[in-house]
């Protein structure tokens, strides 16, 4: 993938297969994503190859918004691959591509997240700090799963 690109590691203590149900079943998934004070509202599933995901999210202030996308390929537990797009994107916005990488170390998994292109830096940063911000909540709800 060309352009700007987003890349974040993080090492969480659960099993490769919990982090991965995490990601994959919505009521688990709502219970982690988003930045910091945000909530998923909805979250709709097809999790297969070809089958689409959509979310609402709820941030601390103002309107909730929706995203969501595509499944272009899955490998479990090993990773995810997805399109995401906003329904009402900002200008600067385009559809581009996440994929969500798991490698087991026994007792923990290394998290690896890979989003691309962005037409800015300001958007990349934008998600940066979203998925810094999920990466911690889902190091949480591991625990809690």
């Amino acid at each position: 993938m060309s352009g700007l690109a987003l890349h974040i590691e993080r090492v969480v203590n659960a099993p490769r297969e919990v982090v991965f149900r995490m990601h994959t079943e919505p009521e688990l998934f709502a219970r982690w994503f988003g930045p910091q004070g945000f909530t998923v509202a909805s979250v709709e599933f097809d999790a297969r190859v070809g089958g689409t995901y959509r979310l609402e999210m709820q941030p601390p202030e103002g309107d909730a918004f929706v995203l969501g996308g595509e499944f272009v390929d899955i490998d479990p537990p090993a990773r995810l691959s997805y399109t995401f797009r906003y329904d009402d994107p900002d200008p600067d916005d385009r559809e581009n591509v996440v994929v969500f990488s798991l490698e087991d170390r026994g007792a923990t998994t290394a998290v690896f997240v890979d989003q691309s292109p962005f037409a800015t830096e300001a958007r990349l940063e934008l998600h940066r700090q979203g998925w810094t911000d999920s990466l911690e909540r889902l190091a949480v709800a591991v625990t809690e799963a």
